[in-house]
């Protein structure tokens, strides 16, 4: 597998330069549905970051649903993604590219969509 790449001078996040290359190569293919990935702690030791800062990642990834912890035997590459999945993947992409096409940085669109999320869930709550 090859080792992300940290940028020093980005302003994203180490956290989430490591998810979102290890998101693009699963989604990709260049990361195989069951590939192993390395422990939190050797990730962490190869590019100098905080454990941390590496389980924030695989935390991430996990809850998108693209790698899956099995216990001791660590950390896999998850199956295919469903149709479902990736029918949303391309919304997004979508919705990333138009944004940025009206001049909007990730950390706003970011805010913008937890400010839709946050709504959504206070509409359906009200609706129980």
């Amino acid at each position: 597998m090859e080792l992300p790449s940290l940028d020093a001078d980005s302003p994203v996040p180490p956290f989430e330069q490591v998810r979102a290359q290890l998101a693009a190569a699963i989604e990709t293919g260049a990361l195989a549905a069951e590939t192993r990935l390395p422990t939190v702690r050797q990730l962490a030791t190869d590019l100098g970051l905080a454990a941390n800062t590496v389980a924030r990642s695989y935390r991430e990834l996990e809850a998108a649903g693209l790698v899956e912890t099995r216990g001791r035997n660590g950390t896999f590459v998850a199956g295919a993604p469903s149709e479902s999945r990736r029918l949303a993947a391309q919304a997004a992409r979508d919705f990333t590219r138009r944004m940025r096409g009206l001049g909007i940085g990730e950390a706003e669109i970011l805010a913008i969509v937890r400010r839709e999320i946050e709504a959504a869930g206070s509409e359906a709550e009200s609706r129980r």
